[in-house]
Formats: C-alpha cells, structure tokens, sequence
C-alpha cells in the first residue's frame, strides 16, 4: 500500500531520513516509490491496519519536519486533466465509507503550479459526490487531500503532525534559557536519525539546557546528559524536570565520560562551536577528538553516534574508530552552517 509524507520543506533531505528512521523504528517493511519536492511516497507491506496503526501512532508523534500522512488514492502528472481523470477513476473501497462526508483540500508546492486550485478541489468534489457521498466543508469524516508538486499526489489524510508543540518547547519558553542551543524540532529529528527506541540508552556529553534529552525523552528513551558547567546542568535539570521525563545529569568532562565500556545505545549531541565555547579541553579540536573517542568507548557494539558542529566532524570520529554513515548540511544563516554527521560503531 502507497503512503504518503508531506513534508516541511525546511531541508532537503532531513525529512526524508527522518521518515526513513521512523519507519525503520517500527520495523516496517518498505521500499521507496516516488520522491517528488516535499512530497516522500513510499509502499508499506503488511496488514493495513498494523501498518496505519504505527503510522496514525508512534510515527506521527515522532515526526518533527513533517506536516502530513496520506493514504495514497493515485499519482499522475501535475496538470488538471490528468488529476481529473484520476479521482474520476478511482474506486472509494478502502478510503471513504458508506455515510461518511469528505472535503477536498488542494496544496500546491512552490512553483510547480500554475493554474487555480479552487476549480480543481471544487471539480474533485464533485466526482465523490456523484459517487454517493455528501460534502462538509467544516467537520468532514475524510479529508482528501492533492499536493501538486512535480507530480500530482492525491490521498485520504491519515494523521497530522502537532508541530505546534514544538514551538510550545521553543527555548525561550522553557523554564531555563541560554542561547545558541538547537531549536525542538531540529533537536527531534536528530535524536530520530539516531534510531533510538522506547526503553533504550541515550547520551548527550554536551547537554547545555538539555534540548535534545527532552526530545529523546519524549520519545521514550532514557536520557543521561553531561555538561561542563554547573549552571547549564542546573538549568537541564529544571527543564527535564518540568516535562517529567526519566533522566541522570552530571557535571563533567566529554573527554573522560564516568561511563563503563559499550553501554549507551544512541549518542546524540551538539557540541559547543567557537572561540567563546566554555571548555575543559586546550582547543576545540582537542575537545572533538577526545570527545569523539569516549563516545566510541561508551557506545555498544552497532551503536549509532550524531554529532552536530560548524566544521567536519567526520576526520575525527574516523579517527576514533566510527564509521561515517551519513552527512548532512543544514545553512542556519549567513554565519553558520551546521554539519550533522551520522557514525556508527563496529560490530565486535
């Protein structure tokens, strides 16, 4: 079954693997079938509604650059005979029930559009009304939903991501704040490239105010954060503490983690960027090395390690014996670029 992701638009390719690791997450076996802009369309095996159950549950509430999930009804061409010939065509089995009312909502992509939208939703409208169900503009039983971007992507909304909570746990609004810390959703998906599941071991040795150990707790995992700075480990304690999540602080060195061999499962991590950064290390590049070397230690066996900063991170974890998975690129603004890198360590 096709199922498809509308996504932010805020990059290029983060939420696209920000899908792919949630979907890996649940364990759901899939395969890619069209990628169009923020548009990510791919076919899910297994019984329906195990399948919609994990997408309408664990993977819209860890989502963070995504706005919708579709069941997919068809894909055609982006112009309006080709859409129309397409919910002309389609049978409603399986996307709208006997008695149930719909309302169609049309959503066009940057510039890959250039005729109305209205005439189209009304048009669309009007092919299942004719197919024996009743429109409601306000509280309908079933949204369809068009994303007109290189192709033409019609569907039934299966859930919405609550991105407003996001904003609801923007720094400034927590009850300790310092700046320059990563913004919720950014903080979310990266602790979601980490694959990190419910129940599992997650450590940031950079906490700060302890961003991303609120998003992994969200999501389940259980956090431990170090800082350097008793006022930062002071101010996470507050901010965990006020989301009432399972978490161990401590105020410490990156370089020498108070940790056994092999027993964190994910790190997640920002580290400080700059001359101003408050560090125990001579430099920042003693700080990464050493740092991305205690992070090899505590890792298990397979374990995954993220690491955002301003400069290639990847010469020093391949140093310290990871693997580097993936890359990625994130223009903040004019000053600052972030690189995330995804390591891995050996299996032994």
């Amino acid at each position: 079954m096709l199922y498809a992701f509308e996504l932010s638009g805020e990059h290029d390719e983060l939420p696209v693997a920000e899908v792919f690791a949630c979907l890996k997450i649940e364990k759901l076996d899939f395969r890619l079938h069209a990628r169009v802009d923020q548009c990510l369309v791919v076919d899910i095996s297994g019984r329906e509604k195990d399948v919609e159950r994990a997408l309408t549950g664990p993977v819209t509430e860890r989502l963070a650059m995504t706005h919708h999930i579709l069941k997919v009804v068809g894909i055609t061409e982006n112009n309006p005979d080709a859409v129309l010939k397409l919910a002309e065509a389609f049978e409603s089995r399986g996307y709208i029930r006997e008695g149930e009312s719909f309302v169609v909502r049309a959503k066009r992509i940057k510039h890959h559009v250039d005729f109305p939208c209205d005439s189209l939703e009304q048009k669309i409208g009007g092919f299942i009304y004719r197919k024996g169900f009743r429109a409601n503009l306000t509280s309908p039983d079933v949204e369809f939903r068009l994303i007109l971007s290189e192709k033409a992507v019609l569907g039934t909304l299966l859930s919405s991501v609550d991105r407003s909570a996001y904003e609801a746990r923007t720094p400034q609004n927590k009850p300790f704040f310092h700046p320059g810390v990563l913004m919720p959703r950014v903080a979310r998906v990266i602790t979601n490239l980490s694959g990190i599941k419910p129940g599992e071991l997650l450590l940031d040795p950079f906490c700060g105010t302890a961003g991303i150990l609120v998003e992994a707790g969200f999501v389940g995992a259980r956090v431990i954060g170090i800082d350097a700075q008793e006022k930062l480990v002071l101010g996470a304690h507050m901010n965990l503490e006020a989301y009432e999540l399972d978490y161990l602080l401590m105020e410490g060195d990156a370089c020498r983690i108070p940790l056994k061999d092999s027993t964190i499962d994910t790190v997640v991590t920002d580290p400080p960027y700059g001359r101003s950064a408050a560090i125990l290390a001579g430099s920042l590049e003693e700080l990464y090395s050493g740092a991305l070397e205690e992070i090899h230690r505590v890792l298990k066996p397979g374990g995954i390690a993220v690491v955002v900063s301003d400069k290639a991170a990847f010469e020093y974890g391949e140093k310290a014996g990871l693997k580097v998975l993936e890359i990625y690129v994130q223009r903040v603004h004019r000053s600052l670029t972030r690189i995330i890198t995804i390591f891995q360590k050996d299996m032994d």
